[in-house]
């Protein structure tokens, strides 16, 4: 993906803001949602974490840096990959709509990843936020 990318998943869960915001920010719930190995995290600016994902013959050590957070409502974070060129954005924004939740998710592509990796193609991000959040 190139700089200025982006890509926008949103999803409509039948719950409260407070249970998806524990979903995205509570390490025991972020482990049974989407990354089981994520050794720590904190809804805090300034943290940092990192952990390893293998894709076929590759390993991707994912780092994230929490950049900015509204309780309840927004969290972002870098996220970038050890040994890789490129950086990467996270925005996930949460809206009350009648006792549901809309969540809506953000990535922002702030330095070109390789091309010729298909882990960084755009079809291959949107494929795995979509299967994260459905």
């Amino acid at each position: 993906m190139k700089r200025n990318d982006e890509i926008i998943v949103e999803q409509l869960f039948n719950t409260s803001v407070e249970k998806v915001w524990n979903a995205i920010t509570e390490i025991d719930q972020m482990r049974q949602w989407y990354f089981e190995n994520i050794p720590s995290f904190k809804p805090e600016v300034g943290f940092e974490t990192q952990f390893n994902v293998q894709s076929n013959s590759r390993n991707f050590l994912h780092m994230w840096k929490v950049t900015e957070i509204v309780p309840l409502k927004m969290l972002k974070y870098t996220w970038s990959y050890e040994g890789y060129p490129g950086d990467s954005l996270v925005v996930f924004e949460l809206f009350e709509q009648n006792s549901k939740t809309q969540l809506r998710l953000t990535l922002k592509i702030l330095e070109n990843f390789p091309e010729e990796i298909p882990e960084f193609t755009r079809e291959r991000e949107l494929y795995r936020w979509v299967d994260i959040l459905y």
